[in-house]
């Protein structure tokens, strides 16, 4: 454990000098006041290190001293519900210990040392172990049971157990005997380093389906569980919004929603709506099963950039119980910013546009942190990945998004046309993508939905509205034969039927029935409407009938659960059609 003082201090970087036993990304106490911070460069007996906290008042010859381990979280039971900061501080605990402002040198455990948890131990004497291997159960809220696994790189032979009781989380409850005769005592809770990624033991390709409620992104451009995805836009397009409803909906066991660099006001909304919202499966609160880690605009840079770290190593030790997790980053811009100004008071060379040489692998080593893992013994999880980029000036060839496009395999463009319009969500459909597609089709066929032919035909219809707006731009909608403008009313219906959705009605969450029968009413429509034309019914007839209003409607007015409303709407299709056909003869 090294120690040294500061030589040097520059905003949130200080170096320390007379430093030698402090090794990289270690954690360090900075000043009288024990300021966390992290070592990042070392040049001899001088240490660069970051400080996660406001260092004004700090002065040079201030001590400086290691703790002899890197920076890590601390997993066990007790995160989920927890607001915490960027380096895991507990925020609602620090609130009541030190009041609505932190105090600098603020500190308090993240998992609660008074607490007890009920136990139910899996293991007994003699029994042979290995990393990830489940000692017990502790349920830790009403949805979600707790594994508490045996810590990555540890294996051997359990010598002592406890029997099932209460204990706070750092009582021990095992001892475990290696192979070399070395024995190590656990508790409930471990630490792991936070730029480590944890060990898995095989990698299975994206196959099902992340299910978001999202029409425009499970039927259109959709996200396997273990998969990941970035949602870019310009100011106002509703990245934060939709990464909202991706977290409130999303069909994974866990959820870690990253406020990166976020307003105030936004991380506030977050924290008012999420306690009153309700899980669609156990229908109980949504915060039974979140953890947000809150990192606001106003906080020290440095933690800024540690905060992604911070959630996708909460993410990865769920995942290692089982579970299916979707993480939220909120946004990898401002991440990005952070490192910038971190490499510019370090006097790096500048890349493109200011950030540094390593941009590309920071966001690769994120991004690659998720997907789908058998973990230990046939226990399989995933971390899927949805990160927001916030391009200054909606610019999308800027490096982060240029970056980011290169490691992600679903891009949901934000329009700024379509946001402005109020089509939420914004995403377009023109120059959005998903690579997925192909592999996880075969979840929606086995539930009986023709996706390939329903989706080939929507974009069939919106890439040839596109082409035939152009036209209309010279000419008029009126110069356009009937066929082609029937296209265009086509094209309204999948529009403004489908791909929009009202995230405050009962169309907010779409279930995966609901998604097939309003597309297959709208694309009915379309070839029936077809048909009475050829039979010589004039266009304005068709786009008249009410049903074509009431289509448009649809999913704001028919709840997921009431599918019958669906044959009375496709009732009344074939009613007025026939209608028509009749007058027509």
């Amino acid at each position: 454990m090294g120690e040294g003082t500061i030589f040097r201090i520059s905003g949130p970087i200080v170096v320390s000098k007379e430093t030698y036993d402090i090794v990289m990304n270690e954690e360090v106490r900075v000043g009288d006041e024990e300021l966390i911070g992290e070592v990042i460069e070392i040049n001899g007996d001088k240490a660069v290190i970051q400080v996660y906290e406001d260092t004004t008042g700090i002065r040079p010859g201030a001590r400086v001293f290691g703790t002899g381990s890197l920076l890590s979280v601390e997993l066990g039971p007790g995160l989920i519900s927890q607001t915490f900061d960027g380096i895991q501080r507990p925020l609602t605990i620090i609130k009541k210990e030190h009041g609505i402002f932190i105090k600098r040198g603020a500190k308090s455990p993240p998992l609660p040392r008074n607490m007890e948890w009920d136990v139910d131990i899996h293991l007994k004497e003699g029994n042979e172990v290995h990393s990830n291997t489940i000692i017990g159960v502790v349920k830790e809220t009403s949805i979600v049971n707790h594994k508490i696994l045996i810590p990555p790189g540890i294996s051997g032979k359990v010598v002592e157990i406890i029997e099932a009781s209460s204990y706070k989380v750092d009582d021990p409850i095992c001892i475990v005997e290696g192979e070399d005769g070395v024995k190590k005592e656990l508790s409930l809770f471990h630490r792991w380093p936070v730029r480590k990624k944890r060990p898995f033991r095989k990698r299975f390709p994206p196959e099902e389906i992340l299910f978001t409620g999202q029409r425009v992104i499970d039927f259109i451009f959709p996200i396997a569980k273990g998969g990941v995805a970035a949602i870019p836009g310009g100011f106002g397009t509703g990245k934060t919004v939709t990464q909202h409803s991706l977290a409130k909906w999303a069909d994974a066991d866990i959820i870690i929603y990253i406020g990166c660099g976020e307003r105030g006001n936004e991380m506030a909304q977050v924290l008012e709506e999420f306690p009153l919202l309700k899980d669609p499966r156990s229908k109980k609160s949504i915060m039974e099963r979140t953890i947000l880690i809150a990192n606001t605009s106003n906080m020290p840079v440095t933690a800024r950039e540690s905060s992604i770290y911070t959630g996708i190593t909460i993410a990865e030790y769920y995942r290692d119980m089982g579970y299916d997790v979707a993480l939220m980053a909120d946004s990898t811009s401002r991440w990005a910013e952070a490192l910038r100004e971190i490499s510019g008071r370090m006097e790096e060379m500048p890349a493109e546009r200011g950030y540094p040489a390593y941009l590309g692998t920071r966001l690769a080593e994120f991004y690659e942190r998720g997907g789908r893992m058998e973990v230990a013994e046939g226990r399989v999880g995933s971390v899927s990945i949805i990160g927001a980029v916030s391009p200054p000036g909606g610019d999308f060839s800027e490096p982060v998004t240029t970056n980011t496009k290169r490691f992600v395999r679903a891009f949901w463009v934000l329009d700024t046309r379509l946001a402005y319009s109020r089509h939420y969500p914004a995403i377009s459909w023109t120059d959005s993508y998903s690579e997925y597609f192909d592999e996880i089709s075969t979840w929606w066929e086995e539930q009986d939905v023709p996706i390939r032919e329903l989706r080939g035909r929507v974009m069939e219809v919106l890439h040839e509205e596109k082409k035939l707006l152009q036209i209309v731009q010279l000419v008029g909608e009126g110069a356009l034969p009937e066929r082609e403008r029937l296209t265009l009313k086509e094209a309204e219906l999948i529009r403004e039927g489908f791909l929009q959705q009202n995230a405050l009605s009962v169309d907010a969450y779409c279930s995966p029935a609901k998604q097939y029968r309003m597309i297959k009413i709208i694309l009915d429509f379309g070839e029936g409407a077809l048909d009475l034309l050829e039979r010589g019914v004039p266009l304005f007839k068709i786009i008249e009938l009410p049903i074509f209003s009431e289509i448009k409607r649809m999913g704001m007015e028919i709840p997921n659960e009431k599918t019958d409303k669906f044959d009375e709407l496709e009732g009344k299709v074939k009613e007025e059609f026939e209608r028509l056909k009749s007058e027509y003869g």
